[in-house]
Formats: structure tokens, C-alpha cells, sequence
């Protein structure tokens, strides 16, 4: 996943000496990267995002306003949540945005799972003690795996007016055991106000 979810990548704290060595057999002689080249000069944190960047413009209670830097007056933005297991161990994600009026969902989401996700058990929501909702995984890459939900009007109340919601994952070396994760809604009303219509 994202920041691998489950753990962040120990090889971002080995030293980078021997990172891309060249060898005889290479062509282009291209020259090794220096160890600076893999280090972070930082930057103003204060400054305005680049074009085409991501940037978080808020926190509204648990959810952040993952926003795209444009040229137009106001940026595009989704609320995001990262969400943990009863450990507290971050272990997916999701970003949810609205959708045009007129259609039978109010709402769309993006949830990541984890690789070596259960595929076929789906995975689950529950908001506070009402109605288990499943939905199905649409595919995965190297990040994870991507379950794509349509929310209608009654679950976009639920979400408004509940405390938190438990989604529930298969883990696919243990078909026998579920993983839930804490979604908190703290916020969410008044992120989901934000976010942005998208037409397609």
C-alpha cells in the first residue's frame, strides 16, 4: 500500500554506497547516483504546491482534504482516511468523493487493501450497528488491492450521523480469520461538504 500500509520500506534506511554499482558489461556508463542524489533537500513548507501536485489543504476531525494543485480557482479535492486495526497498526485506506445528483449513488470511494488481501471474501462496512454492506475487489497493483463503492443517499446518512464504521478483510494466507479496521466519521460531514463533484 501506500507507504506499504503495513510497514515502511526498511530499505529507505540502509546506506545507498553500492545502490547501482556499474559493472563491465554496461554500455552507457551511466554513473552511479551519489548519496546525495538519494537524499531530500527538503522544501518551504509554507510555499504554494507545485501544478499537478497532491497536497493536504486541511484536517477536518479524522479525514484529510486531499487536494490536486490547478490553475483553476478552486482545486479538486477528496476526503482521506487511513485506517488501523485493533492493534492500531495502519493497514488501509480510503478516499471518498461525491458525485453528480441525479444517479442512485451520492457518493463514490476508493478503498485500498492490502496485497495478499482474500480476493474473493470481498471486504465489508459496517457503520456503527446497522447494515453489513459487501463489496468486491476491482483489481490490484504493486500498492494493493482496489475495491471502487458506490455509497447511496441512506449510507452517505449513515456515514453522517454514525461515530465509526468497521470494514472487515479476509487475509488470504488466513481464510479463517477477518482483520477489522476502525474508520472513524469525527469530521465527516463537514469533509464530505468539501469535497469535490466529479462529473466522470
Amino acid at each position: 500500500m501506500r507507504t506499504s500500509l503495513l510497514a515502511l520500506s526498511l530499505s529507505l534506511l540502509m546506506p545507498v554506497a553500492l545502490w547501482a554499482q556499474t559493472t563491465e558489461t554496461d554500455t552507457d556508463q551511466t554513473p552511479a547516483p551519489s548519496i546525495e542524489d538519494q537524499l531530500s533537500l527538503g522544501e518551504d513548507a509554507n510555499a504554494e504546491p507545485e501544478l499537478g501536485k497532491t497536497y493536504i489543504a486541511e484536517t477536518i476531525g479524522d479525514w484529510e482534504m486531499r487536494c490536486i494543485k490547478t490553475e483553476e480557482e478552486s482545486d479538486p479535492c477528496q476526503m482521506y482516511q487511513l485506517m488501523f486495526d485493533a492493534d492500531g497498526t495502519p493497514v488501509a485506506e480510503i478516499s471518498i468523493f461525491r458525485l453528480p445528483p441525479g444517479g442512485r449513488a451520492e457518493a463514490g470511494a476508493t478503498i485500498i487493501a492490502p496485497l495478499e488481501t482474500s480476493l474473493p471474501n470481498q471486504l465489508t462496512i459496517q457503520v456503527d450497528a446497522g447494515t453489513v454492506r459487501r463489496y468486491p475487489y476491482a483489481f490490484c497493483n504493486p500498492i494493493g488491492c482496489y475495491s471502487r463503492v458506490g455509497l447511496i443517499p441512506e449510507e452517505v446518512a449513515a456515514f453522517k450521523r454514525g461515530n465509526a464504521a468497521k470494514m472487515t478483510i479476509v487475509p488470504a494466507l488466513a481464510p479463517d480469520q477477518t482483520v477489522d479496521l476502525v474508520m472513524s466519521l469525527s469530521g465527516f460531514t463537514a469533509a464530505f461538504d468539501k469535497t469535490t463533484v466529479v462529473e466522470n
